[in-house]
């Protein structure tokens, strides 16, 4: 009677009555404790310099303290220069090892530029603010923390890991083919993909993220006669580029609909004339109540989920487009820097499944998945079509890509010690 009450127990309680840490995991679990206040010197550090992508210095910078962090551990790191997609480059490392390989993907710069009023690492207990601290500055240091408690409990020995930090992760560089060739090259070597943005948390509970939706820049372009308003309609002016546009975007916004899709206009100008800027930002124009436009310019952005999805809804953006008003043209571009989705898949779910097994044996809260229509794109869309990956493994927080930005300090232990417990898992299976 009394094993079968245990039995009970365990089953009500799957946290702590069912953990089975191994000694090596109980290990790094107290190493990862031991060092919160390292690693939280580590990240003040990291988010005091600026890396800005467009600080190619700054990017260089962090990527070499970073690297000061992953030598000691046995890694070999290389520098990959990207100037000429204009950007400062990625830190790449790698730790040769029997188990099965499993590639770490972060980044290194973020959204603040040097200009940014939003420059310090300011801490209140548990609480710390900072540009890039969770996006995705907290992420490498988790990275850095698991894998020392790994150095500390032997796992990391036969462990065979690669490491993809980005230079260019807010604003990647062009050709992406170039700016993204290291990475989906290691992604084809992998037998599993880790990636560590922010984690995902809403009403205090924490999610796995086994999917995301991409993210293209499209720029729409009309063009129509222009002449003396009271022509317009007819058979010699016709519409002009302001109507040929409205036209389009309301065809997108009935037409187009349906589950995880998005297409946002972000921004639109039109006259006589209307231009946009070298960089796609910034739209100008003029005219007269009494002028048909000429031009008209509209930019915005799409988001899918599948592969299938992206290829299915841009024919069908450009088939809309294609049907002009009388003596109107329009051109759609889509940018040749968009992230790929990171489609849910079966193998994604096993990781996931993988992860809430580390998450009962440590007593830690297990993980649903998280609605990808709430994730943003990440890098983990460049190498999720060829190898099994699992998302949002930073650290927990809030605000990103804005002043203010800041994490939870105590989440640092938890992630980093999932992430110790799941790549050692991962790698050492079988061995």
């Amino acid at each position: 009677m009394r094993l079968i009450l245990t039995a009970l127990l365990c089953l009500a309680l799957p946290g702590a009555a069912m953990a089975q840490a191994t000694p090596a995991e109980q290990a790094m679990m107290q190493t990862i404790e031991r060092e919160h206040d390292r690693h939280i010197d580590l990240l003040e550090r990291l988010v005091n310099q600026n890396s800005g992508t467009l600080n190619l210095p700054g990017v260089r910078a962090v990527g070499e303290m970073v690297r000061a962090e992953l030598e000691p551990l046995g890694f070999a790191v290389r520098w990959v220069d990207m100037s000429e997609t204009g950007r400062a480059g990625h830190l790449v490392a790698t730790h040769p090892g029997r188990g099965r390989n499993v590639l770490l993907i972060g980044h290194l710069d973020t959204v603040f530029e040097v200009d940014s009023p939003f420059q310090r690492f300011e801490r209140d207990g548990s609480r710390a603010v900072g540009p890039g601290i969770g996006d995705d500055k907290g992420g490498v240091v988790v990275i850095v923390a698991a894998l020392r408690a790994m150095q500390a409990a032997g796992t990391l020995d036969d462990a065979n890991v690669t490491i993809v930090l980005t230079g260019d992760e807010e604003r990647v560089g062009s050709p992406v083919a170039v700016a993204r060739r290291d990475l989906i090259e290691a992604g084809r070597a992998a037998d599993f993909a880790l990636e560590f943005e922010n984690l995902a948390i809403d009403d205090g509970a924490e999610f796995g993220t086994v999917a995301r939706r991409s993210s293209t820049n499209w720029t729409l372009t009309a063009t129509g006669r222009t002449g003396h308003s009271s022509g317009v309609f007819n058979d010699t002016l016709g519409y002009g580029a302001i109507y040929e546009t409205a036209r389009i975007l309301d065809g997108f916004r009935r037409e187009l609909p349906e589950p995880n899709l998005t297409y946002n206009v972000g921004v639109i100008a039109g006259g006589t004339p209307a231009e946009i800027d070298a960089e796609g930002f910034n739209v100008t124009a003029s005219g007269k109540t009494n002028i048909v436009a000429s031009t008209a310019i509209a930019r915005g952005d799409l988001r899918t989920l599948t592969r299938e999805q992206d290829e299915r809804v841009r024919a069908r953006m450009l088939a809309i487009v294609d049907d002009h008003l009388p003596h109107t043209e329009a051109e759609l571009e889509f940018a040749d820097t968009s992230y790929p989705p990171m489609a849910p898949t079966d193998g994604n779910r096993v990781l996931l499944a993988r992860l809430n097994a580390v998450n009962r044996d440590l007593g830690l809260p297990e993980m649903a998945e998280f609605d990808p229509a709430r994730r943003g794109a990440a890098d983990s869309g460049f190498v999720a079509g060829d190898v099994d990956t699992l998302g949002g493994l930073g650290i927990a927080g809030g605000g990103a890509h804005a002043e203010g930005e800041w994490v939870d300090l105590d989440s640092l232990v938890r992630q980093s010690q999932r992430a110790a417990a799941l790549i050692s898992r991962l790698s050492l299976e079988g061995l």
